[in-house]
């Protein structure tokens, strides 16, 4: 029995080190990025920019990057990285546009190099009001954050012929917008037998197309590279989490994942995976994403790049394309696709399927328990929409999840009161074998072996639970459809904290706790972590008190700590915890009655205060 606690315990203990470590590391660590991050975007308004070395530009796919079987193509003459000095209606101005209405996206079209720079999704809001304003996703260069993707073409090193570059301003048909039913189609001539007609295509939702004709009416071949790139500069406020993968990404040729951190490839500066024909990359953040898909029918060289130009980090995910001939007196085409907007689950794996990308559903991070939780998404879903509900769905997941695994769970709870009922007999051994411990644990197993009683058997719903919640977890946190998702009362967003505290008497007082230094996130302790920790209380309280008193008290203060812990917590695996813990005691209890064993849960409670009654 106590090697069986012993084991318990040490699966607990370790959960909790894992919650420490996110409440007390990396909590304040993502806290000191914030404050370098607004320190670095106030210093670097005040200092002129410093143009780059040639070719080092950031914007530039990199005059260094090999295509495949070719000679090296030379970096475009795209733009440096310019001062975030202009507001973003005042950097949105100083370029001829045009406008993006879907009902997925609302933005405009930058003709000034032909970028994609500013994307807003109609669907999000920035807080659960929804009042509040769209999620803004992609900004043109010169503003605050600036976040935008381009896609162009280099020639060979060494060769003369214009290209178009970023300060390229494209002719676009007057009155033109882009709608799901109205394509652009923008045109160049570089004057020297290249015309570039480019049409641009978004769908409802997320994806725009951009398919490239270049016409040679020269009288000699050319010889082209395309590039694209997606550019972020500054490292977004809230990255940095352990449990969270955002920042540069990508599925390359043999189908691998790879994930660059901010941080890494700021120390790396470059990360040049090997050339592939199939794949995409792009930036990722918790919600939202900006992903290139090259061309299917050439090869590529992916690299992800960091620079830093006037105090301001730029991020870039980029590729450069295997050569392209345009013979004379004909036409060539490629087509790249840019993904702009919020990972939905469904919705990207229908791009999958329909584009051919591969593993495009990887850039949500589902984690090392992918098998367990994407199948537990979909299911969570399934019950959304039936009852319209996520919160409700969660916990119809959970009765589900006691359902699949009863057999298990009443075999353990029937080990377990068959060894409540043996527990005179273990005491009269562990007495009579004292002073020899080899033949106390001898008799102790012969004992179990007479009983059909597994000793371990406590272990087993605990280990089934444990990849659950992580599962779980990660579907509450990296899933868009779980954001701003409500409950019932005052759970708005399942998502998110409980909101509420009892160190406000949930309202009453109008005080913010979490405004307290250091003690503010402990003291943010709300409703349903308080049902939680009642809950696992009772749970634990129906089991006898253990012997030992290190243990006993353990178990005593293990309630307390894990709710003061999982109140930080997104509210959904609270609730998911405190109806788990209930139905474990209900499910327990029925076992236990069966099974002919006395309930102490009154008992362990009343025991639990009359000591400490005794002790005062």
């Amino acid at each position: 029995m106590a090697d069986n606690r012993n084991f318990i315990l040490a699966i607990v203990l370790s959960l909790a080190v894992m919650l420490g470590w996110q409440f007390f590391i990396a909590g304040p660590q993502l806290e000191q990025q914030r404050i370098a991050q607004q320190a670095a975007l106030q210093q670097q308004q005040a200092q002129q920019q410093t143009p780059p070395a040639a070719g080092a530009a950031p914007g530039q796919p990199g005059a260094a990057a090999q295509a495949p079987g070719t000679a090296p193509g030379t970096a475009p003459a795209g733009s440096i990285a310019a001062p975030e000095s202009l507001s973003r209606s005042d950097a949105l101005a100083a370029s001829p546009r045009i406008p993006i209405r879907s009902e997925g996206l609302t933005g405009t079209l930058n003709l000034r190099g032909a970028r994609i720079d500013d994307v807003a999704l109609n669907r999000y809001r920035v807080t659960v009001d929804p009042a509040s304003e769209s999620v803004t996703l992609l900004s043109p260069e010169g503003a605050k954050d600036a976040y935008f993707a381009e896609v162009g073409y280099t020639v060979p090193a060494g060769a003369a012929t214009p290209m178009p570059t970023a300060n390229t301003v494209w002719s676009a048909p007057e009155g033109a917008t882009l709608t799901t039913e109205t394509p652009v189609t923008l045109t160049w001539d570089n004057a020297q037998g290249l015309v570039f007609r480019r049409t641009i295509s978004v769908d409802a939702d997320y994806m725009f197309t951009i398919e490239d004709t270049i016409e040679n009416t020269g009288a000699g071949d050319t010889v082209l590279y395309p590039y694209g790139f997606v550019q972020r500069h500054s490292q977004p406020p809230n990255s940095g989490n352990y449990i969270l993968h955002e920042g540069l990404v990508g599925v390359l040729g043999d189908g691998k994942l790879s994930e660059v951190h901010y941080n890494d490839l700021k120390d790396d500066g470059e990360v040049k995976p090997g050339a592939t024909a199939t794949g995409w990359l792009g930036i990722t953040d918790k919600y939202w994403a900006s992903a290139l898909v090259p061309d299917a029918a050439r090869g590529f060289q992916p690299r992800f790049l960091h620079s830093r130009v006037a105090n301001t980090d730029t991020y870039q995910a980029d590729y450069l394309g295997d050569s392209l001939t345009v013979a004379a007196g004909s036409s060539a085409t490629t087509t790249t696709r840019l993904f702009a907007g919020a990972k939905e689950v469904g919705l990207l794996d229908a791009y999958a399927s329909s584009y051919a990308i591969p593993q495009f559903d990887l850039l949500i991070d589902w984690g090392w328990f992918y098998f367990l939780t994407k199948p537990m998404f979909y299911l969570i879903d399934m019950l959304f929409n039936l009852v319209g509900n996520f919160g409700v769905a969660i916990l119809l997941v959970t009765v589900l999840i006691k359902g699949i695994f009863y057999p298990l769970a009443n075999k353990s709870y029937v080990s377990m009161s068959k060894m409540k009922k043996v527990q005179p007999q273990m005491a009269e051994i562990k007495e009579r074998h004292k002073d020899d411990r080899v033949k106390q644990q001898q008799a102790l197993m012969e004992l179990y072996k007479t009983e059909k009683i597994n000793p371990l058997a406590g272990c087993l719903p605990i280990l089934v639970q444990i990849p659950v919640f992580f599962a779980l977890y990660k579907v509450l946190f990296v899933t868009i459809e779980m954001r701003h998702a409500p409950f019932f009362g005052w759970i708005q967003d399942l998502s998110a904290p409980d909101p509420t505290t009892i160190f406000n008497l949930f309202g009453l007082i109008p005080w913010d706790p979490s405004v307290v230094p250091v003690l503010g996130p402990f003291l943010m302790l709300g409703i349903w972590p308080l049902i939680m920790g009642i809950t696992m209380f009772f749970q634990m309280k129906l089991n006898p008190t253990p012997p030992d008193p290190t243990q006993a008290m353990i178990f005593n203060w293990m309630p307390v700590i894990f709710t003061f812990m999982l109140a930080s917590f997104p509210a959904g695996l609270v609730i998911y915890w405190a109806w788990n813990n209930t139905l474990s005691v209900l499910q327990q209890s029925v076992i236990m009655k069966r099974q002919g064993v006395k309930i102490e849960l009154y008992d362990n409670i009343r025991n639990l205060f009359r000591r400490g009654t005794a002790k005062s």
